[in-house]
C-alpha cells in the first residue's frame, strides 16, 4: 500500500531511504534527483508545481538529507542502482527522471542500465563528460579543504559557484536554506560524494540509444555545467528539446523557478498525453 507524505522512509540495499511521496494516484509518476551537496527540499517549487496533476517523488540520496549513507563505496552506479530499488520497493513499473547536476549524472546512468524503466527524462545543469584531470584535481583539493577547515567553511566557499553574484543578495532566504544544507552534510559524505563524482564514467556514448522525450535546461550563466554542455546533449539525444533560462546559474530551478516549472509542467504534460494515447490504443 502506498505511503503518501514527507520524510517517509524505506529500506533500499540495506539502508534506509529518506522520501517525499505527493499527489494522486494513477497518474504518471516524476522522480526529483537532487545535485550535490544537497538534498530532496531544494525540489520544493517544482514539487509544489506538479504534485497537483502528478506524482511526485523527491528522495535523499544517500548519505545525503535524511537518508542513511551504509557501508558500501559511493559510486554513481550505486546512486542509480538505489534509484531503480527505490522504485521497486515502491512498485512503480516506470516513471518520468528529473535531475539537476549529479542528479543528472545519476539519471543518465539509471537509463543507460535500465532503459525500459523511464519514460521521460529531464536533465538540468548537468552533463554526460567524465571529469578532466583538472576537474579530478580541483575535487581532491575540495575533499583536502574538508578535511582541513571543515563544512561549514567549505559551504561557504561553494554557495559562490552555485549562485549568480546578483542572487547571493536578492535570494538571501534562498541562498541561506541551499548553504543550510551543505552544513547539515555529513563531512565523510561530502568527501566520499566528491569521489564518486571524480571517478563517474561519460554517459556520452550512449546519448543517441535514448528514445524516451527528454528535456534538457541550464541556466544562461552556469560556470559549472554551462550551456555548451546541455547543447551538446541536445544534439545527440534525437528525441531532446533544451531551454537556456536566463538569470540563472547552475542551481537554475531555484533561481529561475518560474521559468524552470512552466518548462517542466509543459514536458510533463506533453509525455502525460502521448501515455494517455498510448493506453487508449491498447484498451482499444
Amino acid at each position: 500500500m502506498r505511503c503518501i507524505g514527507k520524510n517517509l522512509g524505506v529500506t533500499v540495499n540495506n539502508i534506509t531511504i529518506s522520501y517525499n511521496d505527493e499527489g494522486p494516484d494513477d497518474v504518471p509518476v516524476i522522480i526529483f534527483i537532487h545535485g550535490f551537496p544537497f538534498n530532496k527540499s531544494m525540489w520544493r517549487q517544482q514539487v509544489d508545481a506538479l504534485k497537483g496533476r502528478y506524482r511526485t517523488i523527491a528522495y535523499d540520496i544517500r548519505g545525503h538529507g535524511n537518508s542513511e549513507s551504509g557501508n558500501q563505496k559511493f559510486t554513481i552506479d550505486l546512486f542509480a542502482d538505489d534509484l531503480v530499488n527505490l522504485m521497486d520497493e515502491l512498485n512503480l513499473s516506470k516513471a518520468v527522471l528529473c535531475g539537476l547536476s549529479m542528479g543528472g549524472y545519476i539519471a543518465l546512468n539509471a537509463v543507460e542500465k535500465y532503459p525500459e524503466r523511464f519514460e521521460g527524462l529531464i536533465l538540468s545543469n548537468t552533463q554526460c563528460t567524465a571529469d578532466t584531470p583538472e576537474g579530478k584535481e580541483k575535487r581532491m583539493q575540495a575533499i583536502q579543504g574538508i578535511k582541513e577547515s571543515g563544512v561549514e567553511k567549505y559551504a561557504g566557499e561553494s554557495i559562490k559557484h552555485f549562485f549568480l553574484p546578483a542572487s547571493l543578495d536578492v535570494k538571501q532566504k534562498a541562498v541561506a536554506a541551499v548553504k543550510q544544507m551543505i552544513i547539515n552534510t555529513s563531512q565523510k559524505t561530502l568527501c566520499n560524494t566528491l569521489l564518486a563524482l571524480a571517478n563517474r564514467k561519460e554517459t556520452c556514448t550512449h546519448l543517441a540509444e535514448i528514445n524516451i522525450p527528454v528535456l534538457i535546461m541550464v541556466g544562461k550563466e552556469d560556470k559549472i555545467t554551462p550551456p555548451d554542455k546541455a547543447l551538446f546533449m541536445h544534439k545527440k539525444i534525437e528525441s531532446s528539446q533544451m531551454y537556456i533560462l536566463d538569470h540563472a546559474g547552475h542551481l537554475s530551478n531555484i533561481e529561475n523557478q518560474y521559468e524552470f516549472n512552466y518548462q517542466l509542467r509543459s514536458f510533463v504534460e506533453l509525455i502525460s498525453k502521448k501515455l494517455f494515447c498510448l493506453s487508449d490504443t491498447d484498451g482499444n
